[in-house]
């Protein structure tokens, strides 16, 4: 049966909740910390959609892996028999539709793993078993991108360095160097106990720990030599953050194997990228920054300064000598929001891109649980997000708004465009004076590339990380958000959602127990039980314009505070 929940019942569950907080006062409820970009923000985008994310990954598994498909361009994957650093077949997937340096063809062992790993952890978050599709064990495929016969040993974009100049970074962009590993760590959380991943994954912490160790604090390179150990610049602008990549890779091995040098390193590397002056946000590895800070402070008693990681995430790069104008882009263009997208705030006015954008919330929706002061903040921008990200999908955007609206069958409506630009970058004419335009950087890559190549399998990858993370609720606009779904190699003991209320009145939001027993709502932020003994159906309140950490712990248990933490059952209910 539902449960209601009127006036009287808050008030009850509140004091409830103060008598079993175990302090000799009441706890107080966290103060909420802005994002100063966030809050330029609307609470209510428009026009707005969500989309069914979970589905949109499944569907983007079925298509991109099936070697069936037929049609030009078809199908989206290949077998790679190069056999590159380990004696095994491979697999490989286009870049973005058409591309014509890829393909069994063309360079059968020219493939990225921003691609192929991508679309394993999204269909791991989907709940897909990539060890066993089809006769297939992508996961174990995917390890010929560990490079082992150019003596990195780390996870790379590509495996071999003979094909780099065609594109897609090799040994010379330092993003493509260790995103690959981020990306591994995470694929090998979803799935575990595949033959020779945690041999892959000790090499790689190995290598990221004594990397962290030569740079002694100092990340101003282009790209780092993991074969020499040694800092590199070239044309690229130096890419500082590659410093939170190191530590999420050292933290993620620290939790993995228990080594206390990881943890050091870690903590080497999240305090180099604190001693910067100004961002250098470049690609996609910052926001992790923020999560590994935030997570050493709940669990490891340190004191870094999240916020100004997340600002430089947001505000984006100013440095003459970083890449200028890369962060968070808070605009309306034309009819549409377009707030929340990552990618360049300057170029043409602007250019986002889809696979930055749903990689940026794998680590900030975690890093509310062990941060709950930036969870209105995360929240908000998470609804803005979202919404504008549907428009990258061609049968999500009106067709005067798009390059290539009399090709979009192609996609299925699980490919998208690489890019949403605030104007046109070709110079088409029915194009002129039309914001925003969906549209994709594949055909300036290489002579001959199609226009289709506008579509990117790179971008659309990443759509499970969404839909792991976000549920619709019986509100609209509040969204349940899992902020357990990408916590990789952590306890997550109880199911932890953030909600955030983007109206001007409390909204009643329905939580479905899908346990056997009964459970309760602990909110992290206020410190109160907003609901008690649910089983089915039951509800909370959500103030307006405010947040809710909620936690989903068995009915009955006391929550006790000790040593800064909140427990239940001797597990960690909340970090401050």
């Amino acid at each position: 049966m539902k449960q209601l929940f009127n006036r009287h019942y808050v008030m009850v569950a509140i004091t409830t909740s103060l008598l079993i907080s175990g302090c000799g006062e009441a706890p107080q409820k966290i103060t909420q910390t802005a994002i100063s970009r966030v809050e330029g923000m609307p609470n209510q985008p428009e026009p707005y959609k969500q989309l069914k994310w979970k589905e949109k990954a499944i569907n983007f598994d079925q298509y991109a892996f099936d070697f069936n498909q037929e049609g030009e361009y078809m199908p989206l994957i290949w077998l790679d028999s190069s056999k590159r650093n380990i004696d095994q077949v491979t697999y490989g997937m286009y870049t973005v539709i058409g591309d014509v340096r890829q393909g069994f063809k063309a360079h059968p062992d020219f493939h990225e793993s921003l691609t192929s790993l991508g679309a394993l952890m999204s269909a791991g978050l989907s709940g897909i078993d990539k060890t066993n599709q089809n006769g297939y064990n992508f996961v174990k495929m995917a390890q010929n991108y560990f490079n082992s016969d150019n003596g990195w040993n780390i996870v790379m974009n590509n495996t071999n360095p003979d094909i780099a100049m065609l594109g897609g970074g090799y040994g010379r962009d330092w993003w493509y160097d260790v995103y690959p590993n981020v990306l591994f760590y995470g694929v090998s959380d979803l799935f575990p106990n595949v033959e020779n991943a945690e041999n892959i994954q000790r090499t790689v912490a190995e290598q990221f720990y004594k990397a962290d160790s030569v740079l002694n604090g100092n990340y101003e390179y282009s790209y780092f030599d993991y074969s020499t150990m040694t800092g590199m610049n070239n044309h690229i602008p130096p890419q500082e953050d590659a410093a939170a990549g190191h530590a999420y890779v050292l933290l993620s091995a620290y939790n993995k194997f228990g080594d206390e040098k990881y943890l050091a390193g870690a903590k080497s590397a999240i305090e180099a990228l604190e001693n910067l002056k100004e961002s250098r946000f470049y690609e996609v590895l910052l926001p992790f920054g923020a999560y590994v800070a935030a997570r050493l402070n709940a669990e490891h008693g340190t004191n870094y300064d999240i916020l100004k990681i997340l600002n430089w995430s947001f505000d984006g790069c100013k440095a003459e000598r970083g890449r200028t104008g890369w962060g968070v882009i808070s605009e309306k263009w034309g009819p549409y929001d377009v707030h929340g997208l990552q990618g360049s705030i300057i170029d043409g006015g602007g250019y986002a891109f889809l696979m930055n954008t749903h990689s940026m919330a794998w680590p900030l929706v975690p890093m509310v649980k062990y941060d709950p002061s930036y969870a209105r903040t995360i929240g908000k921008w998470m609804l803005n997000a979202s919404n504008s990200t549907r428009l990258f999908y061609p049968y999500e955007i009106d067709d005067a708004h798009q390059w290539l609206p009399e090709k979009k069958g192609i996609t299925k409506n699980v490919v998208a465009y690489e890019g949403l630009r605030k104007t046109d970058a070709y110079g088409k004419e029915r194009l002129k004076g039309v914001e925003p335009v969906a549209l994709g950087d594949g055909p300036n890559w290489v002579p001959g590339q199609p226009e289709e190549s506008m579509f990117s399998l790179y971008s659309s990858a990443y759509s499970g990380i969404y839909g792991a993370i976000i549920k619709q609720t019986n509100v609209e606009k509040i969204l349940q958000l899992n902020c357990n779904a990408t916590d990789f190699y952590s306890a997550n003991n109880y199911p932890t959602y953030l909600y955030f209320n983007p109206f001007a009145e409390s909204k009643t939001v329905e939580y479905e127990n899908k346990n056997a027993g009964s459970i309760d709502l602990y909110d992290a932020i206020s410190h109160t039980l907003v609901a008690e003994r649910i089983s089915g159906v039951g509800s909370f309140e959500i103030p307006a314009d405010e947040a809710v950490l909620l936690v989903e712990i068995p009915h009955g248990l006391k929550v006790e505070y000790s040593n800064g933490k909140y427990y239940a059952n001797d597990q960690v209910v909340a970090y401050k």
